[in-house]
Formats: structure tokens, C-alpha cells, sequence
């Protein structure tokens, strides 16, 4: 039985970008995210906090306790690489299911990028504090075995005084303050793209 948490063969990349550098860039960027969410992507592209369910979810729950609950804006999320993307992916799932049950599967997004938007993607600095938690452990467990699996060393980095290039190019963790539209996003799939 495969295991699950492993990205499927035609997402799997970083063989080909990942060096003892790094993660190289393009204007190719890929965001993992929920079955759920692929169709409004595929109709109306990738927006800036654009799971309103989880929000809705979360302003309900805040509400039932007694707090109140003020929105914000998130980002879009971005990695160089679609392995990658699907550990983000697997994370968006797990985190809805437990919220909304159902049989969600990660997907991955390729977005190509004019250069007015590829200009503004940003270095995720921060995601500095999501690494200090589980979850970041995790995630780094995960972007070790990739490492490994490429014969490079392992990450090591200080993440608290870490240069801003190294959450792009070291972790992979990229965002853009801006939407997405459709024409620039497609789902990736096993097929020649």
C-alpha cells in the first residue's frame, strides 16, 4: 500500500530543481490546496484568503465562545515546487476534514505568472513562526526527506535570524499579496502539461 503522505510520481520535481543552492525559481509557481476548492480556482483563480468556508467556520466557532472574530486578509501561498505544494495541500485537507468531514484529496495548481504579478511574489519570512510549532516541525521532517532523497545535506537553519532568500529558496515558502486570475492558474495532472 503507498503511503499517503508521499506526493504522486508526477509530482514529484524537486530532482530537478533543488540544488545545493536550493530551490531554483521561474515565473511558475504551484499552490497545494483541497478538492474542495479546484473548481471555483479553475472558474474564478486563486484568491487571497479564499476559503471562505474555513472563515465562516472559524467566525461561528469564535461566536459560540463568545469572541468576537475579525477577518483578515491571507495571501496567496506559493512554492517553487509542486512536491511541495502537496505537502500544503495534504495540511489544507486534513484541517477541512476535521472541520467539515467529506473525502477531500489534495490538489496542486500551476501558476504561470505574467511579470507584473511574478514581480510581487515575496519570501514567506512569515512562516517563521509556523515552523516553531508541530507543524512546522513536520513540514521541515518532510522537506529533510526531500533533501535526503536528492543526496543534499539537510537544511540547517536558524530560523529566527535566517536571510529572507532562505524561506524561498532553502524552504520553498513563497506568498503573493495579490489574487490569482484563472487564466493564469491550471490544475497539474498526471498528463502532459
Amino acid at each position: 500500500m503507498p503511503d499517503s503522505t508521499l506526493p504522486p510520481d508526477h509530482l514529484k520535481d524537486s530532482h530537478a530543481l533543488l540544488s545545493e543552492h536550493g530551490y531554483a525559481t521561474s515565473n511558475t509557481w504551484y499552490h497545494g490546496t483541497s478538492s474542495a476548492l479546484a473548481e471555483s480556482i479553475a472558474r474564478h483563480g486563486i484568491k487571497r484568503s479564499g476559503d471562505r468556508d474555513m472563515q465562516a467556520a472559524t467566525e461561528k466557532t469564535m461566536a459560540t465562545i463568545g469572541n468576537s472574530f475579525q477577518a483578515t486578509t491571507e495571501p496567496v501561498y506559493l512554492t517553487p515546487s509542486k512536491e511541495l505544494a502537496y505537502y500544503w495541500a495534504q495540511q489544507i485537507v486534513q484541517k477541512r476534514s476535521s472541520r467539515f468531514g467529506g473525502h477531500e484529496q489534495p490538489v496542486v495548481f500551476a501558476a504561470t505568472l505574467p511579470e507584473s504579478l511574478n514581480a510581487q511574489v515575496k519570501p514567506d519570512v512569515g512562516a517563521a513562526t509556523l515552523l516553531l510549532h508541530d507543524a512546522g516541525e513536520a513540514y521541515m521532517a518532510y522537506l529533510a526527506g526531500i533533501y535526503q532523497a536528492n543526496n543534499l545535506n539537510v537544511p540547517d537553519i536558524d530560523l529566527m535570524k535566517a536571510d529572507r532568500l532562505e524561506y524561498l529558496h532553502t524552504l520553498g515558502m513563497a506568498y503573493i499579496n495579490a489574487d490569482i486570475d484563472a487564466a493564469h492558474v491550471a490544475v497539474v495532472t498526471a498528463g502532459p502539461e
